[in-house]
């Protein structure tokens, strides 16, 4: 079972998770001491800088790199033809970038980012470069050459961050830290997958990526703008330190994401994509997964969400205790938000992209005027709220609609994450009291986190014969005959 598309995926998700893991934690001790080192002013210019590089980030490479992940032939056909259209259009954004830079950091109300915003985009050509061989090993499930990399790249970064802020370089030195871990992470991904950077141009192959990837790019812009409009208008309207705060509690909500999300998104795709010829296959892969992934998160999100305030005072200080006023909204957001990822990676895999486009789109245009209002009303809880309402009232009947006209009802996946739902609120229940009650903040976060881990392994012991389903799916799809390569949908 070693060979099998479950060992496979599960030896995958495992190396993820525990890259993920390890790294998620050197982040917060890093994290800390940048934070303490930095304070609120120069943190919010980092802050600023880093919104344009996910913005460029979202874009950069149009989407075509993802192709080699779901190809149904082999990706090595495609893969010059990937490589140079990811190099020439992400040299072309940094050009862009580099030149539009002083009038982003000024509408940002930060006029000092710009040195920050094009030292720090210089990532996006080295992201350009590394895109083909980092999705042949997404491919293949060689995520423990990926963990080499995700360490080196982010030790690397991280302590060359802190030695430049003992300098006195301020916001400067988290650019040269970001840029120093992606330059040695590109050594390592070209040093593992040298299949991959080959250049070439196929003009058929180059039309049907452009087919594919086209309509992603697009929606990974909208996608982009969903996830730090909020970021764009704190920022803009109440001003750095605002949005230091802001985004050091985005930050800590995006922990149970980063944790558990990403990696299983590190590894669905790919495992979706060979059940392509299976539907129902898919759907209950898409359902077991669901499940899984909302008993490991939401206790962790309910969690910081109940004990923001000693989480904060404790860790970073009190001068960042007004982080702790919107980290509960945005750990539930980052809640919703892992669900919606899932559903994403689902409707990529069945190459439905006006489905992604339409429901990012619908999101943006009702946050932008709900954030604005929040923000008006109630500062940066307002915003936070604002965004919680978005994504129940709009986002997620829509996803709900797109997943029953694909074969799957509401009453499905209501039945996966019943319990996970029900368990999470115990805990956040649980959570809320003991922090309340308890006053010394370390005795207040160690019984949260104790509650919380009881909560999730008691969740994932429950739900325990989903990983069954998920091992008999893939045998019995490594025992069916492989299907016959075809065009990439458009």
């Amino acid at each position: 079972m070693s060979d099998s598309l479950f060992g496979r995926a599960g030896k995958a998700l495992g190396w993820s998770f525990a890259s993920t893991a390890l790294g998620r934690l050197s982040t917060l001790a890093i994290g800390i001491a940048i934070a303490r080192l930095l304070g609120p002013e120069e943190f919010g210019t980092f802050a600023v800088a880093t919104v344009a590089l996910l913005a460029v980030l979202s874009f950069n490479e149009l989407g075509v790199s993802l192709a080699i992940v779901r190809w149904p032939g082999d990706p090595k056909e495609i893969a010059p033809t990937v490589l140079t259209i990811s190099v020439i259009s992400s040299i072309i954004v940094y050009i862009g970038c580099f030149f539009g830079a002083p009038l982003f950091a000024n509408a940002m109300g930060e006029p000092d980012a710009t040195g920050v915003v094009r030292l720090l985009c210089l990532s996006v050509i080295i992201d350009g470069l590394v895109a083909t061989p980092a999705a042949m090993l997404q491919r293949e499930f060689r995520q423990g050459r990926k963990t080499i990399v995700d360490q080196t790249t982010h030790w690397l970064g991280s302590l060359t961050s802190i030695a430049c802020a003992f300098t006195g370089m301020g916001a400067m030195s988290l650019a040269v830290g970001r840029l120093t871990g992606a330059l040695a992470g590109a050594v390592l991904f070209i040093a593992f997958a040298p299949q991959a950077m080959r250049f070439g141009l196929n003009r058929e192959k180059a039309r049907a990526l452009m087919r594919f990837g086209l309509p992603l790019a697009g929606s990974s812009i909208i996608v982009f703008a969903v996830n730090n409009v909020d970021r764009i208008l704190v920022g803009a309207t109440l001003g750095p330190v605002a949005l230091g705060y802001y985004v050091l509690a985005a930050n800590l909500a995006g922990w149970p994401i980063n944790i558990f999300s990403q990696p299983v998104r590190a590894v669905a795709p790919a495992a979706l994509a060979r059940l392509q010829g299976d539907k129902p296959a898919m759907r209950t892969t898409f359902l077991s997964t669901a499940g899984l992934l909302a008993a490991a998160t939401l206790p962790a999100c309910v969690v910081l969400a109940a004990a923001s305030e000693p989480l904060i005072r404790l860790v970073y200080g009190t001068v960042w205790e007004p982080a702790a006023m919107i980290l509960p909204w945005l750990a539930l957001v980052a809640a919703v938000r892992i669900l919606f990822e899932l559903v994403y990676d689902y409707f990529v895999v069945l190459a439905s992209s006006r489905v992604v486009f339409t429901a990012q789109l619908a999101w943006l245009i009702a946050l932008i005027p709900a954030l604005i209002a929040g923000a008006a009303i109630a500062g940066l809880q307002g915003a936070g709220a604002a965004q919680l309402g978005v994504a129940l009232v709009v986002v997620l009947p829509i996803y709900l609609y797109e997943l029953r006209r694909s074969g799957i009802g509401a009453g499905s996946l209501a039945a996966r994450l019943a319990l996970p739902v029900l368990g999470a609120a115990v805990v956040g229940g649980v959570v809320a009291v003991t922090s309340h009650l308890i006053t010394i903040d370390l005795l207040a976060l160690a019984v949260a986190g104790l509650v919380g881990v009881a909560g999730m392994g008691a969740l994932l012991y429950r739900l325990r014969h989903l990983i069954g389903t998920l091992r008999r799916i893939g045998a019995s799809a490594d025992a069916a005959p492989e299907p016959a390569p075809v065009p990439t949908p458009a």
